[in-house]
């Protein structure tokens, strides 16, 4: 068991902590809120340059930046890095939210200087990610893409955020994926409501990506561009 005193610094500690995490907040607030409109892009930190996911998110990003929008990644290597230079080569706006690991500690090279934010906090960093971005685009990846999608499927889901456009691009990686939660959380178990299963259509190209979008916000007025939600 541990001492009083012991859990007296422990509360301590607590108290401290939330400094730390309003201090995460007010600067993402503050840098995220001048950067116009944006769509988050998650995907695996371990592609290398010369694999076709690589070069399917950077293709991705370029074509956002024709339509006026600019990229949010994770901020570090992969499909975040090929995001964020599809971006920066063709002079779009350009968000990193770092996360401090143990691996994949540093940043990469193609995020705008003024909007490359470092998060201790995984929590502060998704409601940065979830509240600046008019879509969401989930290339293939692992445990922290699947983390950051079922993240907006569930907040959209039960209205906690506006509705927005949650894609997945790659149809022979996510199809399996959503063949499962479709025969079994859906049609074997009830867990799942049928409807839901159209909260993420999956695409294979940029074009298709683009269509969703621009469809989206041009066939409702209503869907305006603003934050997913408000504090």
């Amino acid at each position: 068991m541990k001492t009083q005193k012991q859990w007296s610094q422990i509360k301590g500690e607590n108290s401290w902590t939330m400094f730390k995490v309003l201090a995460e907040f007010v600067d993402g607030f503050e840098t995220l809120n001048r950067i116009g409109p944006c769509v988050s892009i998650f995907g695996s930190a371990r592609v290398k340059e010369d694999h076709p996911h690589f070069q399917l998110a950077m293709a991705v990003a370029a074509r956002l930046v024709e339509e006026g929008f600019g990229v949010i990644t994770g901020g570090g290597p992969g499909v975040m890095e090929a995001a964020n230079k599809g971006a920066f080569v063709n002079k779009g706006v350009s968000v990193g939210l770092n996360i401090h690991l143990p691996f994949e500690q540093s940043n990469n090279t193609y995020i705008d200087f003024d909007k490359n934010l470092h998060h201790r906090y995984f929590f502060v960093r998704k409601v940065m990610f979830v509240k600046y971005s008019q879509a969401f685009i989930a290339m293939p990846g692992g445990f922290g893409t699947l983390d950051e999608l079922f993240e907006v499927l569930t907040l959209t889901q039960t209205h906690r955020i506006n509705k927005v456009p949650i894609i997945l691009v790659g149809k022979s990686f996510w199809e399996p994926l959503k063949n499962w939660i479709f025969e079994t959380m859906v049609n074997e178990y009830k867990y799942v409501s049928p409807e839901d299963m159209d909260l993420m259509p999956i695409v294979d190209t940029p074009d298709e990506v683009i269509s969703l979008i621009l469809n989206y916000y041009e066939g409702d007025t209503s869907n305006g561009l603003r934050p997913t939600f408000e504090l």
